[in-house]
Order: C-alpha cells, then structure tokens, then sequence
C-alpha cells in the first residue's frame, strides 16, 4: 500500500464512505432528482423551478441495460494502459427509479450480467498520481 491518500476522481460526484452514495439534487418543487447535480433549473419539463436540495441517492438498483466500451475514453479519463474494453451498466436506482449510467468493477463483462440484475455502488482505484489515489464509483452485483 502507498499510503497516499484515496480521493475522488471528480470532486462532489461521490462520497467516501466504506458504502458509498452518489451525490445528486432533488428539485423542491416537482421532486425529480438529478445526477450529477443540477443546479440551474429543472430540467422537468412540467416544472420551472430553480430550487434544489443536495441528496445522497440510492446506493443500489437493477440493471436496465448493458453494454461494453470497446474504445479508449478521452482525457479527462485516465484508462489504464494497454487499453481494455470494460463493461459499462445503465442501472435504475432503487428509491428514485432514475437511470445512471455508470462502469462496472474491473473482471466483469457483459457476459456476467443480466438486465434485472441488482447491483450496489462501489468505489475502486482510478488512477495514481504523485500526490494521492484517484477513486470513482462503480458497479457491481449486489451480494446476496
């Protein structure tokens, strides 16, 4: 282990407990949530407010759909080299019945999953820098 510190990929998106939630808002008005937040106005096309209130969303969901990533993202994203596809899963979060896309853990492809299948938040190693462990969230099947 380096001992350098473990800190999110993108600052505000996640949090870093040992169970982790995405960070996401809520509009006061018509309730609809939103990831990454939103702050501007509501994208609700029944609603015009401009309040919103930061909520920690559902940690777990069911996969509503799948697929793989066969190309190299580009930067900000640091993949890890020689480039490997990965698996990316659309995931309706429990509470909120929203849609977030999101990467699943390293070792899982699309052959393990099935639409349905629930899934849980976690957190894994992006990249390392030489002041500190870049972490982003990720997903992987929900343990029974």
């Amino acid at each position: 282990m380096s001992g350098k510190p473990l800190v999110p990929a993108i600052e505000g998106w996640h949090t870093m407990e040992a169970k982790p939630h995405l960070i996401g808002t809520q509009c006061e008005v018509c309730g609809t949530f939103f990831f990454p937040k939103q702050n501007h106005f509501c994208k609700n096309p029944n609603c015009e407010s401009t309040d919103f209130r930061e909520v920690e969303l559902s940690r777990t969901g069911q996969i509503w759909s799948y697929t793989n990533a066969c190309y190299k993202p580009p930067p900000p994203f640091v993949a890890k080299e020689p480039f490997e596809p990965y698996a990316i899963a659309a995931v309706q979060l429990e509470d909120e019945k929203m849609v977030v896309l999101g990467q699943l853990v390293e070792g899982l492809s699309v052959a393990d999953l099935k639409v349905g299948m629930p899934m849980e938040l976690v957190l894994e190693e992006l990249h390392e820098t030489d002041e500190d462990i870049k972490v982003t969230w990720k997903w992987q099947p929900l343990a029974s």
